[in-house]
């Protein structure tokens, strides 16, 4: 078995607005397997200020895990739960491996071309005007789910961009979700969700700043709008830590991110806790190039998800990988005819 590794940095069409940080670019490795004339690849994502990995020897470490993988010969997830990204692509890359090397890892009507899944069209966080130009965009693309980033510009402007939407678009006609990214105080968290709620909000992401799990039960006793919980499931490692998030904060919905979450035994594990809790779910890539968004795709398929996910993102980067994926009518689709760029 053999095993390299290299680094690309994919760069951003135009900056991308959160409440932590604005970003230009982001760095992914991506893994190639090779075993018995068959090759696997996959993706390790470190997204910067929300990753695990992200940490300035991520390169040094992923090299010991290859020299480690290679002198066994054969991969060991269980030693990588402290690293959930580079899971995530060992994993990925070891479901290619044993589907041909042929970037189906969770073969269905989804990668025959038959089927697609529906997704939610992100506009990013900036001025009224740019948000306004991407609703538009993302109309004339066909998305009846749009999700905003809010809580890195002044919240009248992001009120004023939803009153514009509700003006023209029924909640029955757009389906509106908001990513607050822990951006709200404590202090004022139900006040906005309170001014939220008149615009029939779908659903917020992480209204506050992880680890606060008090505040946040309350949170989701009191809010008109229901709450998803998103970065703090990510600290959470074990089965007990994640059982007990879930017990005590009762949220309405987790949202899961595979490569900040460990890949999919993980989020089976989460849905799993999550289901016997009554608690909806959906998945989301994070920011991975379209060899990550391809995985979670398909991983996503395979779960049998009926709502909207949050696979959009494989159009924000001028340096992409060319694939198989594309989007019509704000749904996502697998092209079994369309070869894969050089990787």
């Amino acid at each position: 078995m053999k095993i390299s590794y290299k680094n690309h940095r994919l760069e951003f069409k135009r900056p991308a607005g959160t409440s932590r940080s604005v970003l230009y670019h982001n760095n992914v490795w991506i893994i190639r397997i090779e075993k018995n004339d068959k090759l696997g690849f996959g993706e390790c994502n470190p997204l910067v200020g929300l990753s695990i990995d992200d940490r300035e020897d991520f390169e040094v470490i992923l090299k010991d895990v290859i020299s480690e993988f290679e002198k066994k010969g054969k991969i060991d997830l269980d030693i990588l739960d402290d690293y959930p990204a580079m899971k995530f692509g060992f994993e990925s890359a070891l479901l290619d491996l044993t589907t041909e090397g042929e970037m189906i890892l969770f073969p269905s009507d989804f990668t025959k071309g038959k089927r697609s899944i529906l997704i939610n069209g992100l506009l990013w966080m900036g001025e009224k005007q740019f948000m306004l130009e991407q609703l538009s965009e993302k109309l004339k693309l066909g998305f009846n789910c749009i999700k905003l980033k809010i809580g890195a510009i002044d919240f009248e402007q992001e009120i004023d961009v939803l009153k514009e939407i509700r003006k023209n678009y029924s909640a029955e006609e757009i389906e509106i979700r908001v990513d607050a990214n822990g951006a709200f105080t404590i202090n004022e968290a139900l006040d906005k969700l309170q001014r939220l709620s008149a615009y029939d909000i779908h659903s917020i992401e992480q209204p506050i700043a992880v680890g606060q799990w008090n505040e946040m039960e309350e949170l989701c006793k009191r809010s008109p709008i229901p709450i998803a919980l998103d970065e703090e499931l990510i600290p959470l490692r074990s089965k007990k830590e994640r059982y007990a998030l879930i017990k005590k904060v009762k949220p309405d919905y987790i949202i899961l991110k595979p490569s900040l979450l460990g890949g999919f035994g993980d989020c089976d594990e989460w849905i799993t806790i999550a289901e016997e809790a009554n608690v909806k779910w959906w998945l989301t890539s994070a920011l991975e190039s379209n060899i990550g968004l391809n995985s979670i795709a398909q991983y996503s398929f395979s779960k049998g998800v009926t709502i909207p996910q949050g696979l959009g993102t494989g159009g924000l980067y001028s340096n992409n990988y060319a694939s198989p994926l594309h989007i019509l009518n704000g749904e996502l689709f697998y092209d079994p005819d369309k070869s894969w760029g050089k990787i």
